[in-house]
């Protein structure tokens, strides 16, 4: 099989394996515990958080542990705006983050929070003009993804950690998708809160990180918990977080090299597709882009029929974000880049990862092009 869905998860790597392992029988004290194993455990953690802070360029105080990407964006934002409700009851996010954070805004919603949803661009940018307009008084937080999960359009993040802190609004940024792929800066990115998730980055499932600048109040959503400095419950999982920081340190080593080589076969790809004249749209911004996120709309083909003949055919890829998929729903990023219904569930993404070769972008687009002459033949047997 052919695995082209390396953003709904990757496979460990072996030096994180290994790591687990190891960790996994030397230290499996409870860092709660006062005793000496307990203690050897608790150390062990401080030095994942600092190794994991060098690499987000942040300060170790506000790295937490959680138990991934969508744990990591729940708390996040809830602890925050607990902590500065006094401030009023609005909130801002995107028509297309991840379906986390989406319904969690929801949810918000019901509780009495104002949500604005701003829009985003043909490519999925959103305009730093919409941003600036939205922020009344009463604004507490934004959340705005780093970059898109299903077409991988970057956002000027930057410039908009800027206008949200010469605001005082509060930023999260879930980076779960760039973490690894892109460098991730909290300070130069003017970031407040950060989400990551180990199972993108060829480490465990089951873990992940929240990123709060120590000078940012935020407010237990359980009272009375104590591990993680009370961010969330639960006994910390010491060999998951040191595999985790270990597959961190790997990738983020290799990240310039991996970005130039997944970049080129990103173009290759998109090369034979124009050779071949496939009636295929490659979606997402032109430039700001992760290089291993490949959105299609192949033209007159639904999404699911595709993916399903690319498994039949031995090849891994996605109809959309892994958190969205069986809801035979249209894409909601397709759906807020202004596609129709019918032209959303087009949409599939295909994902490169470290073993991702030029030979399994040859085969997909042998496959891709049978799709698109099997179904050209039978429209004309309709017709006919």
């Amino acid at each position: 099989m052919i695995y082209l869905d390396y953003a709904a998860t990757t496979p460990m790597s072996d030096e994180a394996l290994r790591v687990y392992n190891e960790i996994a029988k030397a230290y499996f004290g409870n860092t709660s515990s006062l005793h000496d194993i307990g203690s050897s455990a608790a150390r062990l953690l401080d030095i994942c958080r600092k190794e994991l802070a060098k690499l987000i360029h942040a300060d170790e105080k506000g790295i937490y542990f959680t138990s991934g990407g969508t744990e990591s964006n729940v708390l996040a934002v809830r602890s925050l705006i607990q902590a500065h409700r006094h401030k009023g009851n609005h909130l801002i996010t995107t028509a297309a983050e991840h379906a986390s954070l989406h319904h969690l805004f929801q949810q918000l919603e019901a509780e009495g929070y104002c949500v604005t949803y701003l829009p985003i661009d043909s490519s999925g940018t959103i305009s730093l003009k919409d941003l600036e307009e939205a922020i009344t008084p009463q604004t507490i937080l934004a959340s705005i993804h780093h970059a898109n999960s299903e077409i991988g359009t970057i956002q000027p993040i930057r410039e908009i950690g800027q206008i949200l802190r010469q605001h005082q609004v509060l930023f999260h940024s879930d980076c779960v998708q760039t973490f690894g792929k892109i460098h991730v800066d909290a300070e130069a990115m003017m970031i407040d809160s950060l989400s990551l998730s180990s199972h993108k980055i060829y480490g465990p499932k089951g873990i992940g990180a929240v990123y709060i600048h120590p000078s940012i109040k935020w407010k237990p959503c359980l009272p009375g918990t104590t591990h993680e400095s009370g961010f969330r419950p639960g006994t910390v999982n010491v060999p998951g977080i040191a595999s985790f920081v270990t597959a961190a340190q790997q990738i983020c080593m290799n990240l310039c090299d991996e970005n130039k080589r997944l970049t080129k076969l990103r173009k290759y790809f998109i090369r034979l597709i124009e050779k071949h004249q496939l009636p295929i749209t490659i979606e997402g911004h032109r430039e700001h882009v992760l290089p291993n996120i490949i959105g299609l709309s192949v033209h007159g083909v639904e999404g699911q029929y595709t993916m399903l003949e690319c498994n039949r055919h031995g090849i891994a890829i996605s109809t959309g974000s892994a958190c969205q998929v069986g809801q035979q729903a249209p894409s909601r990023t397709m759906m807020a880049i202004g596609k129709s219904k019918e032209e959303a569930k087009q949409f599939v993404r295909i994902s490169l990862g470290k073993w991702t070769t030029a030979n399994d972008m040859k085969n997909l687009i042998s496959v891709l092009e049978n799709i698109c002459r099997q179904f050209v033949k039978e429209r004309t047997v309709e017709k006919g």
